[in-house]
């Protein structure tokens, strides 16, 4: 495993020191390819401190082999391609900007950006919006609890988790911390049916179907039954409730208010600019 990190190492600094062609000068030359040359002092930080020696030298063995090996394969593919293609400059101008204005952007975001978005802005995003949230997927909200399948709490425990008073909730709450296996109480948020099926063992043809049948059922496994609550159902292609939709809407909004500070800085910036007279166009 040591081997294999140092490996990727000595690959991550050829990689970053390739955009350079080492032309013969002055110096301790350790490798050549054609007539680009590989000098000791290119290894500079190569080797991590406290290294042991062989693990330095296969470092620096595959180091230089990977070196010789790129070299010469950019020898063949500057011999084929013609000038035009290899002409790069453009691009890599093209690129150099896009990353400074992409890091300028990002820090000016982290800096100023308002991140805080209320619930009413939510809600009403989500009332004006409601075509756009069609669910892709079944979801449901249940509670569930699963025991030794010897459990002698079973029958209690079956009651409980059929009733709707407050008083009997508590007691399942006390019941699950006491002698559950595992449980999942929290009947207000809602998960897909995929999810559900990862917590408890089901394996269901028509989940339409299902869901509509069995408001409450057990299942078994080799070890535990699991006893299940569903409380509410939403079904494929139908509107998305808002509480399933909070984290993604809170995304849109921010990422609307990011796009809207940044074309405004932008245009002024373009304004500012131009009663300056820092540009002009000919």
């Amino acid at each position: 495993m040591r081997s294999t990190i140092f490996v990727i190492i000595a690959l991550t600094l050829l990689s970053s020191c390739s955009l350079f062609k080492g032309k013969k000068k002055e110096g301790n030359a350790i490798a050549r390819a054609y007539d680009t040359y590989l000098y000791s002092d290119e290894l500079k930080g190569l080797i991590p401190a406290g290294t042991a020696p062989k693990d330095s030298t296969e470092i620096t063995r595959t180091y230089i082999n990977n070196w010789i090996r790129q070299e010469l394969l950019l020898h063949q593919a500057e011999d084929n391609l013609g000038d035009d293609k290899m002409d790069f400059e453009k691009q890599v101008e093209q690129y150099r900007n896009s990353l400074i204005i992409f890091k300028y952007e990002s820090e000016l975001v982290r800096q100023k950006l308002d991140t805080s978005v209320s619930m009413s802005e939510i809600e009403t995003y989500y009332k004006e919006n409601q075509g756009n949230f069609q669910l892709h997927e079944n979801i449901l909200r249940s509670i569930y609890v699963s025991l030794n399948k010897n459990s002698a709490s079973a029958p209690r425990l079956r009651q409980l988790i059929r009733s709707n008073k407050d008083a009997d909730r508590d007691k399942l709450t006390q019941l699950c911390q006491q002698e559950a296996v595992g449980f999942h109480l929290d009947d207000q948020g809602w998960m897909s049916f995929a999810e559900f099926a990862t917590k408890v063992p089901l394996t269901v043809s028509d989940q339409q179907e299902f869901l509509g049948k069995n408001p409450y059922f057990e299942v078994q496994d080799s070890l535990n039954r699991y006893f299940v609550s569903i409380k509410e159902y939403k079904i494929k292609e139908s509107v998305s409730p808002l509480s399933f939709e909070v984290n993604n809407i809170r995304a849109i909004l921010l990422n609307k208010r990011k796009s809207e500070m940044l074309t405004r800085m932008e245009e002024d910036l373009y304004k500012a600019a131009l009663g300056k007279k820092n540009f002009e166009i000919y």
